[in-house]
């Protein structure tokens, strides 16, 4: 399967990649164990190989069961992971209280000391099972560590080969450019989809010119650009997505409207809707990786068919211009 550089490292991706932070069950209303070990199974066995995790996503829970299933075959994946979002420290700055997976309250802190991003790396290695990360990503900008600390602790471990490449998620280009000075910048990882496209007017521009990869999470809006998603839809105890804007009832049916648009494209390339939306978000300049999330096999299969779909310059843009048109109440 094709892969993809990340800026001017040498780690290379899928162009979709595996995105893991559902399985851990944080925030999604739980996940099946069964299901979630299936699913990266499969994915590595039919190529998708490179595979996004955090520490945060199920307290731990996501990092171990891809250590799981990629023992005795390291050297076939890509393992991204992340620093920074703490529940078992005070230290750094406050971020928001929530609930783990027992159902226990905790309180998320964005910490990233040289200490904090060190003894992180231990703890990450230690649940993927293995001795090194291919793309160590700052998971959230820590207010309270300066960013040439944070980015010493990460060079060092570069240096003693626990790390092949640097990454941030979620930096402005203030923050990216800060980063940049310090150590080569990889990728930034930033929420990008059809209905999310800010960054598009100053970031897209700046990864471009300085050769950083994006790594675009949240593609298909965490499901309700694949259609499934109705006005009426009951969500799952836990899930945290009808607290967001973009799943208001009167939003959702904007959105289908627009998806409904896409239709007869994806019926002539033998497609879904979804798989549209992962090829013109792929097909937008600056777009490096569209990380998607996936809970079972089925799911994992339509992402890895999403690869195999491309759109014309022409197609892209008509989809684009309908795309427009789109007002959500945000």
């Amino acid at each position: 399967m094709i892969k993809v550089k990340l800026g001017k490292s040498d780690v290379h991706v899928t162009p979709v990649t595996f995105g893991a932070w559902a399985i851990g069950g944080w925030m999604w209303g739980g996940a099946d164990r069964d299901d979630a070990i299936d699913a990266l199974n499969f994915s590595i066995d039919q190529g998708m190989t490179s595979i996004d995790t955090a520490p945060a996503y199920g307290f731990g829970l996501s990092e171990e069961l891809v250590g799981e299933v990629i023992k005795g075959r390291r050297d076939k994946v890509e393992i991204l992971t992340k620093y920074g979002l703490r529940w078992d420290t005070d230290g750094g700055g406050f971020y928001f209280d929530t609930i783990d997976n027992d159902g226990r309250p905790v309180k998320m802190h964005r910490y990233a000391s040289k200490e904090s991003v060190i003894a992180e790396c231990e703890a990450s290695l230690k649940r993927l099972g293995t001795d090194y990360i291919d793309l160590y990503q700052i998971h959230w900008p820590d207010t309270t560590t300066p960013v040439e600390e944070t980015m010493e602790a990460v060079e060092r471990l570069i240096e003693q080969g626990k790390v092949r490449a640097s990454g941030v998620c979620n930096y402005d280009v203030s923050l990216a450019e800060k980063a940049a000075g310090e150590l080569l910048l990889a990728s930034n990882q930033v929420p990008y989809s059809m209905v999310r496209r800010d960054i598009e007017q100053d970031l897209v521009p700046w990864c471009i010119e300085n050769e950083v990869a994006i790594l675009a999470y949240s593609p298909l809006q965490r499901g309700l650009l694949t259609g499934k998603i109705k006005p009426d839809h009951q969500f799952g105890d836990g899930d945290t997505r009808p607290n967001m804007p973009h799943f208001k009832s009167e939003n959702i049916a904007l959105v289908n409207d627009f998806l409904d648009k896409l239709k007869p494209v994806a019926m002539a390339k033998n497609a879904t809707v979804g798989q549209i939306v992962i090829a013109w978000t792929l097909a937008q300049p600056g777009i490096t990786v569209a990380l998607v999330g996936a809970r079972n096999r089925q799911q994992v299969e339509e992402n890895i068919k999403g690869m195999g779909v491309s759109l014309t310059d022409i197609e892209t843009e008509q989809i684009t211009e309908e795309l427009n048109q789109l007002k959500l109440n945000i």
